[in-house]
């Protein structure tokens, strides 16, 4: 709850205050990160962020202010845990490529620990019926029976 709490925190912020990553990602592709030979490490990245995120930089904004908030909520209250987690990384993963460290591989170590815990990191959260209702509701979702 305590780490659902602190990506709640990070995403009313930006909802709340208002977060344009125009800067952010206008400096990610001036600046990309570099490997010691001074190349460019994740080129790929560096072109994505400048063809795609930079020409549609409101849709990042919008998406990561409150991705970030429900992220947190997600975790919080234990409802689509392995979902939120998974966009919690892929967020987290987006930092680091663009060359900022921060909090991010602390995020990233603890979100590898409730990943690995699956099924099991949603049973005293709202996991506990949602997933339930989700796998008789759509049967692409039925997992093995052994687990439930």
């Amino acid at each position: 709850m305590y780490f659902g709490f602190l990506w709640a925190i990070d995403g009313w912020g930006k909802v709340s205050k208002g977060f344009d990553a125009k800067g952010f990602i206008a400096h990610a592709v001036s600046q990309p990160v570099l490997t010691p030979e001074k190349a460019v490490a994740y080129p790929h990245y560096t072109s994505f962020l400048k063809s795609f995120v930079q020409p549609n930089i409101n849709f990042f904004n919008f998406a990561v202010s409150w991705g970030e908030l429900l992220v947190g909520l997600g975790l919080i209250l234990g409802a689509f845990t392995t979902l939120a987690v998974f966009f919690g990384m892929l967020m987290n993963f987006a930092y680091l490529f663009a060359g900022t460290v921060s909090v991010n591989p602390l995020y990233l170590a603890c979100e590898i620990f409730i990943l690995i815990a699956g099924v099991n990191a949603g049973k005293i959260g709202l996991d506990r019926w949602i997933i339930p209702y989700c796998r008789k509701k759509l049967p692409f979702l039925k997992g093995n029976p052994n687990l439930e």
